[in-house]
């Protein structure tokens, strides 16, 4: 029979061979968005620059609405929703130069530009091998939850405009290095299009970036946890890395034009603050940070039902992973990793795996094994520092075998990923040895 573990009692290195009591120890409270009377709370001296964003978004968000409305005749039925499909594999980022002047690359290269927002953005699981979008056909494909209900994080204020703009699923950002590619390899007229559309996108970006440096999941803003600063998906990071590249001009990059490049520069710039800013204290040390960040208090906050506010080893480790790659690290980024990476050294869990699935003898599961490990839990509690979990009816617990089966199967709770951050790490310590900190 295999050992079942609380995993209240994995850091503290107490096994036992008997099922230790667990509980709910919370629920999972909604992701605020950003309004007018939030805005109102800040400091006198934030306020109006909050206010002119909130504005931004909602008349960006009634101009897209109309855009869209323009297309369609009234009374007629709407055009199919697009295709659905994985969409970074439709938009391969590693082939070799000259593929991205075929004929193919150029057909996705189209498809791309056709479902590009009047905002600048893209929604995200949409098959750019397929057909151009149509006149008057949704910019998005459908994005509602498999698993809805009245009470669910994850439902749209209007179930016919959902992921409008995101960063979600790497969208955007893949879209606009996949343009930069077809354009160095389109020179003339004929890579205008690509261009263009690339520099909308790079204006989207910097339209989307929240006053303290961060970007949302959605923009034009949709609400709820939509609004947070969202290192989930790298977000924050492929976004601040698609800036820098344009910031350097280089290769495919080098046709933007230089105001845009400089303003692209301070924006991968206050990004890097932001990431700074929202590295989580407790009792007054550096951790890590959460998948989802308040706007405007930089406060973690729950994302889905089962997401719950918590600090976050993957998105975390990602995080690090950005850091160590920075040149010239500031005395700020250099205690920012270190304090992060000795977080995951202390929540590292070893002589256990993650084993199971769907159809498996009660489902997903920790095992014990000697040897095995490193694993890190998804979530982290800030207050106790040992691994949480979330169920779809917002319930918190302690222990992951407490979860509904369909989402301890359906839901990566424990991963070896961040391993990357630490592998990196020593190569990286290597270089600055005698860094601060703390």
């Amino acid at each position: 029979m295999p050992l079942y573990i609380s995993t209240r009692f994995l850091l503290l290195g107490l096994f036992v061979a008997t099922p230790l009591s667990s509980a709910v120890i919370g629920t999972s409270k909604p992701a605020e968005s950003i309004s007018t009377g939030r805005i109102a709370a800040l400091p006198k001296k934030d306020r109006a620059v909050w206010l002119a964003y909130l504005e931004r978004s909602q008349k960006q968000m009634q101009l897209d609405r109309a855009t869209i409305a323009a297309e369609r005749t009234a009374g007629a039925p709407e055009s199919a929703m697009p295709k659905e499909g994985f969409s970074a594999r439709t938009m391969p980022l590693n082939r070799d130069a000259a593929w991205y002047g075929t004929g193919e690359a150029r057909h996705v290269a189209d498809v791309i530009v056709s479902f590009q927002t009047p905002a600048g953005g893209w929604s995200k699981n949409l098959d750019m091998s397929g057909a151009p979008r149509a006149r008057g056909q949704s910019y998005a494909t459908d994005n509602l939850s498999k698993h809805p209900g009245t009470d669910d994080f994850d439902r749209p204020r209007d179930p016919h405009w959902n992921y409008v703009g995101t960063l979600d699923n790497d969208a955007t950002n893949t879209e606009l290095h996949f343009l930069a590619l077809v354009s160095g390899a389109t020179p003339g007229d004929a890579g205008e299009p690509y261009r263009a559309s690339f520099l909308r996108g790079i204006r989207y970006l910097l339209a989307a970036q929240f006053p303290n440096g961060g970007w949302p999941q959605v923009w034009p803003l949709e609400g709820g946890y939509h609004d947070a600063i969202t290192f989930n998906d790298n977000a924050v990071t492929e976004s601040a890395e698609t800036l820098t590249a344009v910031a350097e001009g280089a290769g495919n990059y080098s046709f933007v034009p230089t105001v845009l490049r400089l303003n692209a520069k301070m924006a991968a710039d206050h990004a890097l603050d932001c990431i700074l800013a929202a590295q989580v204290m407790v009792k007054g040390k550096r951790t890590v940070w959460a998948q989802q960040h308040d706007a405007l208090t930089l406060a973690p906050v729950a994302a889905r039902n089962y997401e719950p506010a918590a600090l976050s080893s993957g998105e975390s480790a990602d995080l690090l992973v950005y850091l160590m790659q920075l040149s010239h690290p500031s005395p700020a980024v250099i205690a920012a990793i270190n304090a992060g990476v000795a977080w995951l050294n202390t929540t590292a869990i070893r002589g256990q795996e993650w084993v199971g699935g769907r159809g498996t003898s009660g489902g997903r599961h920790l095992e014990a094994k000697a040897g095995a490990g490193p694993i890190w839990a998804r979530y982290y509690s800030i207050s106790t520092g040992l691994p949480v979990f979330g169920d779809r009816d917002k319930t918190i617990h302690d222990d992951v075998n407490d979860l509904s089966l369909e989402r301890r199967n359906g839901y990566a709770w424990y991963s070896a990923g961040p391993q990357e951050a630490l592998d990196a790490y020593a190569a990286w310590s290597n270089s600055h040895v005698g860094s601060e900190t703390h």
